[in-house]
């Protein structure tokens, strides 16, 4: 007897990790011009697997039957459809699409057609947040409604933001057939800064119900760790940006309670750590370092490594070391932000404060939320001042949540010390 539940549940797996490949591979032979076709029978591929695993059973290899019917509308496309003859063929390039070649899906071609849309994905052309609503989409299999979730903003305004991005990506010359050194040089930066926004976006997420989304994280690191598994993109950097992702990886589940608020570092439960993680992080990490290259995402490794290691009485020191170098590379107000609070374990609060205040970020709910977390040792009266300031500026529901348990501690400390 058939299971009805196995390919429901196996399904929403194989497109996570698949439909993104398969829409690489289909691009080889339909072109960037007409990325939608090959999303679109993507995407049928998909319903027909639906459809026929529910009568007769998930076969012996789900990967190559996908494969297999996605090979099989690609020659059903250019037979039965006129639109093809009539209003397509004329407008694209003899070397835009492979109608005479067999369809093939081995594991280089895949591999190789994905590495190349990490690199059209990142289209300079497009804006931070286009290329990561991009990425999701393209990359990632995300709908619509999730990318706006991870935006904080509404379906219509994803759906603009993602059409003038296809736009742009319709009309770019890059080759989707073979990527070279020089494509690689002209991009890495960009795909680099992609990926580590696409974790940040993860990490510190936006949204009104989830302080951390896993999967965006996940998704980040699994695109990185592609990187790194071909020789012309495994570079320093590269590895520098997944030794500090899975650095970070290693203490989400200790990032948040029970009811999904945020557990400051201090508070952080290090048993639950993921030592895996860290182990893998310090691999990249040595990796990274073999070049003698110093970029932003070496320095954000060492201070997520020193993060990691709660033992040297000294890694205060090492982390506020990283960030006097990492501050001069790019200057941020997060970036001065963290600095100040590694400052304060160096030298203490009332000297932090001074270095906080001086930096102006009134409009900033971090700001309020460090000097009220600074002010908690000291005033009582100003820390719980700064933290409704902080609540008054956050659109985060669990970050407020979050606020709110500071304030409640300290008007606990005030009534028990009269």
């Amino acid at each position: 007897m058939i299971d009805p539940k196995s390919h429901r549940e196996l399904l929403p797996h194989l497109f996570r990790q698949e439909y993104a490949k398969m829409t690489a591979v289909l691009c080889r032979h339909f072109g960037l011009v007409h990325i939608e076709i090959a999303e679109d029978i993507a995407s049928d591929t998909f319903l027909k697997a639906s459809e026929h695993w529910a009568v007769h059973g998930i076969p012996d290899n789900p990967t190559a039957w996908l494969y297999t019917v996605a090979g099989n509308k690609i020659k059903d496309y250019f037979k039965h459809r006129s639109v093809f003859e009539n209003k397509i063929k004329n407008d694209i390039k003899p070397d835009e699409i492979e109608i005479g070649k067999d369809w093939e899906f081995n594991n280089e071609i895949i591999a190789d057609s994905q590495l190349v849309m990490i690199f059209v994905v990142c289209n300079p052309a497009n804006s931070v947040e286009a290329q990561i609503s991009l990425a999701l989409q393209i990359l990632c299999g995300f709908s619509v409604e999730e990318i706006a979730n991870a935006f904080l903003t509404n379906k219509e305004t994803i759906k603009k933001r993602l059409q003038r991005a296809r736009t742009n990506l319709r009309n770019d010359n890059f080759q989707i057939k073979h990527l070279t050194e020089t494509d690689i040089n002209a991009r890495l930066d960009t795909v680099l800064k992609t990926l580590y926004l696409l974790f940040n976006e993860g990490y510190f997420s936006k949204t009104n119900n989830q302080l951390i989304r896993k999967e965006l994280c996940a998704e980040a690191v699994r695109l990185t760790l592609f990187l790194t598994e071909n020789p012309l993109t495994n570079t320093p950097q590269v590895n520098a940006l997944l030794a500090l992702m899975c650095f970070q990886s290693s203490r989400l589940d200790a990032r948040t309670g029970i009811d999904g608020e945020a557990i400051l570092f201090d508070q952080q439960d290090k048993s639950i750590w993921d030592k895996s993680l860290i182990d893998r992080g310090n691999y990249y990490l040595i990796n990274a370092c073999n070049a003698g290259e110093i970029s932003k995402y070496h320095l954000e490794a060492g201070i997520a490594y020193w993060h990691t290691t709660p033992t040297d009485n000294n890694k205060w020191e090492h982390i506020l070391q990283l960030y006097n170098r990492l501050i001069l590379i790019e200057h941020s107000p997060v970036i001065a932000l963290n600095r100040a609070f590694v400052f304060s374990k160096v030298y203490g609060n009332e000297k932090a404060i001074k270095e906080v205040e001086c930096l102006n970020l009134s409009e900033s709910n971090y700001y309020h939320a460090l000097l009220g977390y600074l002010y908690s040792n000291t005033d009582n009266n100003a820390s719980i001042e700064h933290y409704i300031k902080a609540i008054n500026l956050t659109k985060s529901g669990i970050a407020k949540k979050t606020l709110k348990k500071q304030i409640d501690s300290l008007l606990k400390i005030e009534k028990n010390n009269p």
